[in-house]
């Protein structure tokens, strides 16, 4: 069984993912740094060469592969749950468990990693705090019908976050 971790960017999951990992003495998985692996490109230029549909066909065929394994903590990217099929394979061996944080908490711990901003880019002309916005609009009723456990964790440490998930599991 795995325990896979969705929600916005910037919500921790790469963090979290890799502590729960550690201390359940589970595999991690993080779904973007295969498709940036595979590719041979950062995920801003995959957008700038094939756009959106090309990064999330790469994630299709990364989940697709990840059907397979067990006993892994898996990092999805913020937009898995756009593609239901993706939802779907997860849950087939997996525990879902949505991350979340309030959009300008959100929009400061984004703004504050440089290595981030570098390699990822806007989803939307707009950018910034409007972007989040509007994308948390879309993406989250599709992250609550595919969580399992949705947590807050605006204001929790991630020891504090991979305690609570390592007991529940």
């Amino acid at each position: 069984m795995n325990i896979v971790l969705i929600g916005y960017r910037g919500v921790g999951k790469s963090t979290i993912g890799k502590q729960l990992a550690g201390r359940m003495g589970m595999d991690f998985v993080d779904t973007d740094e295969l498709i940036m692996q595979r590719a041979g490109k950062t995920i801003r230029e995959i957008f700038e060469q094939g756009g959106e549909p090309l990064f999330r066909d790469l994630e299709s065929a990364v989940i697709d592969d990840l059907v397979e394994s067990d006993n892994a903590v898996i990092a999805a990217g913020g937009g898995v749950v756009l593609r239901k099929a993706n939802i779907e394979k997860l849950q087939a061996n997996g525990r879902i468990v949505w991350l979340q944080a309030p959009a300008q908490v959100l929009w400061e711990r984004i703004s504050a990693d440089t290595v981030t901003a570098a390699n990822r880019p806007n989803l939307t002309s707009a950018g910034g705090l409007e972007e989040i916005l509007r994308l948390l609009q879309i993406r989250a009723p599709l992250y609550a019908s595919a969580a399992d456990i949705a947590l807050d964790v605006a204001n929790m440490h991630p020891d504090q976050i991979v305690r609570y998930l390592a007991e529940m599991a």
